[in-house]
């Protein structure tokens, strides 16, 4: 499976116990959407290989002990760091404002009164907040993702429509005065 089809879950953290099982650490928002799972994508050396889960078990808020089919103590140890994927087909559907960072690019921008600013190029995370990065010509412009500035994001159409505050919009599209 390509690296393009997937999603990054979380990364192997350490051992648990001596039959071979290992601590999970999930980068997601929804960890009980995963305590179920049949298997994984590993990264090993650029290449996503399946591995099958024989046990699993939820530890805390956003850990989880996986044991996988025929991976003994020795081989598990080596495992340690490695990336967990799976395919993006396996997200859970979000709607209303809510959404997945690479769901939206491309998606087109407008304001509603600044009208159309282009499109999604990505998601820029920051600390804080993340930030639409939008294409606008040869502007870019970087307007927060949150919700208070998130009218409503229509999947049908491809379009995110914004209520920004007065001026903000500005910054990036104003030709700066000689």
């Amino acid at each position: 499976m390509r690296r393009e089809d997937c999603f990054y879950l979380g990364t192997l953290t350490r051992t648990h116990g001596k039959n071979g099982g290992l601590v999970a650490k999930l980068e997601t928002d929804q960890p009980e959407h995963y305590s179920k799972m049949e298997s994984v994508l590993i990264d090993l050396q650029d290449e996503l290989v399946p591995f099958f889960i024989s046990q699993s078990q939820a530890l805390n808020n956003d850990q989880i002990v996986l044991k996988f089919d025929e991976v003994n103590w020795q081989q598990a140890q080596q495992m340690v760091g490695l990336e967990l994927y799976l395919p993006l087909a396996l997200l859970p559907k979000l709607d209303g404002k809510k959404f997945y960072y690479h769901e939206v690019e491309g998606f087109r921008v407008k304001d509603h009164k600044a009208g159309e600013l282009g499109s999604v190029s990505y998601i820029l995370e920051r600390p804080g907040q993340p930030l639409f990065v939008i294409e606008n010509g040869e502007n870019e412009i970087f307007i927060p993702a949150i919700d208070d500035f998130i009218d409503t994001i229509d999947r049908s159409a491809k379009t995110i429509t914004l209520n920004c505050p007065e001026g903000l919009i500005d910054i990036f599209t104003s030709k700066p005065q000689a």
